[in-house]
């Protein structure tokens, strides 16, 4: 049907059409999130997610990643991020857990390889201050491998453990006590 409206009442609508209230910035700023998850086939689900990122350079601004670690992202040839890394590295990097599934060779190492360095701050004599169980012992010579390249000039200590005899050379008979 036709809206019939006086002039002044047309003003006013106009008004309070040109502001945009705090609630409409918000849905319009979550439209934009939902678009570039979709456009990048990524689906969550949970609540208050933090926002994907679109670049590995957002993570020192908005994460503050140490730079070294950045340095060796780009060194390695990584310039942006795939999908699992974009939703899976804000999400760890604010603490919350997480269950991802991607293809073999989708960069999902590295999306949990950033937040757990990040995490971890600074190397420190405390012995072992994170562990990463694989299935495979391929699997864990790629972590292994990826880890290394990531915090190369950092000063954190990576190592492969796969036979508890090899552990006791490698750190003294006491190690199996001590970890």
């Amino acid at each position: 049907g036709i809206k019939w409206m006086s002039s002044t009442e047309t003003k006013s609508e106009d008004a309070k059409d040109r502001k945009p209230t705090a609630e409409k910035l918000e849905r319009l700023r979550r439209e934009k999130i939902n678009r570039f998850r979709n456009q990048h086939r990524i689906n969550v689900q949970g609540t208050d997610l933090p926002d994907p990122i679109a670049t590995f350079d957002q993570l020192q601004k908005e994460y503050k990643v140490h730079p070294k670690i950045m340095e060796n992202i780009q060194a390695a040839g990584f310039h942006v991020p795939t999908p699992i890394q974009m939703q899976a590295i804000p999400t760890m990097l604010h603490g919350r857990e997480l269950l991802a599934s991607a293809p073999t060779g989708s960069g999902k190492t590295l999306a949990f390889c950033i937040p757990l360095l990040t995490h971890l701050k600074q190397p420190r004599n405390k012995g072992f201050r994170a562990l990463i169980i694989s299935p495979t012992r391929e699997l864990a010579s790629q972590t292994h491998r990826e880890l290394l390249k990531l915090a190369e000039g950092t000063g954190f200590r990576i190592h492969m453990i796969h036979k508890a005899a090899e552990a006791a050379k490698k750190f003294g008979p006491k190690s199996s006590k001590k970890f």
